[in-house]
């Protein structure tokens, strides 16, 4: 009997090898960097122009400002410029200055300080109504200072303040935008443990404030304080109210009074320009010589 062999089942095909995947690239295309770069270029020949043409013009006499186009470099008089700046009418410009720095950095000083008190308080301490009160500060950044400009005109003629540098001073202790920043910074720099260990050290709550809180708060101190130089610096319209005598303008409505008369007097021209460069340098300075605190401060509690 003849034994016959089971039949062989054919072995499976063979799969070609596949290819790996393409690894697609995760970083940004070379179009992508092209149109970005692109804009910031815009950006910043936009912001640069201004004060370029300042720059410029700053170095010419009033015949070569009208002689010669913007840009274009003429006879260096900057320095000639700047000593007539200062000399013209019995040095009116220098006094300026010196009451824009009084209204920018005596009231930015104690703007954030009150600042700083206010957004500890409404972070360490529990009272009835905080929350509703610090919705109210949260209010006071949504109105223009141009709507209440004229009400604080009235309180101030009431309280025979009009036309002195309290006029103008006062109105800029209160920052509801200062008094938010500080409490997010007191949120995310003042842990409660260190001052509860200071209140068992048998600190007070200023000295707890000032010892231990402060010192943390110096981001907070310097982010805040550049906000209200600035604002300060660039202040016009309550100035225009509330002051009549020019002895007390700031450097702003100074220019303005100075520029509202060129038709009548063309040789401010030259005046007027120069100011305006000057009056660039102290906010130039303060945000150079502060930013690395800036910066720090503005990217608070980014990170947790």
């Amino acid at each position: 009997m003849a034994v016959t062999a089971p039949p062989r089942t054919p072995a499976p095909p063979r799969r070609a090898p596949q290819a790996a995947p393409r690894r697609t690239p995760t970083g940004p295309s070379w179009s992508s960097r092209a149109v970005v770069n692109t804009l910031l270029g815009i950006v910043a020949v936009y912001t640069l122009m201004p004060l370029s043409w300042l720059l410029v013009n700053a170095t010419k006499n009033n015949g070569d400002l009208f002689g010669r186009p913007g840009f274009r470099l003429a006879e260096f008089n900057l320095f000639t410029n700047l000593a007539d700046l200062f000399a013209y009418q019995d040095g009116v410009f220098g006094r300026w200055m010196a009451n824009s720095m009084l209204y920018s950095v005596v009231g930015a000083l104690a703007s954030t300080l009150i600042s700083l008190l206010a957004g500890y308080a409404f972070h360490t301490y529990g009272f009835r109504g905080k929350e509703k009160l610090y919705g109210l500060v949260l209010l006071g950044i949504l109105v223009p200072h141009t709507v209440i400009s004229l009400p604080m005109y009235l309180m101030a003629s009431e309280a025979g303040l009009v036309n002195s540098y309290w006029a103008v001073l006062i109105p800029g202790l209160v920052n509801p935008f200062g008094v938010y920043l500080a409490r997010v910074f007191s949120e995310s720099y003042v842990p409660g443990e260190t001052l509860e260990a200071a209140r068992l050290d048998g600190a007070g709550e200023l000295r707890a404030f000032r010892s231990v809180a402060l010192p943390m708060l110096s981001p907070a101190f310097v982010t805040i304080f550049l906000f209200s130089f600035t604002g300060s610096w660039n202040n016009f319209f309550l100035p225009l109210v509330m002051l009549n005598d020019s002895a007390l303008y700031p450097v702003g409505l100074g220019l303005y009074n100075w520029n509202a008369t060129l038709a009548q007097e063309p040789q401010l021209y030259s005046f007027v320009i120069t100011g305006s460069l000057l009056s660039v340098v102290p906010l130039a300075v303060a945000f150079v010589a502060l930013q690395r605190h800036w910066r720090s401060g503005l990217t608070a509690g980014a990170v947790k």
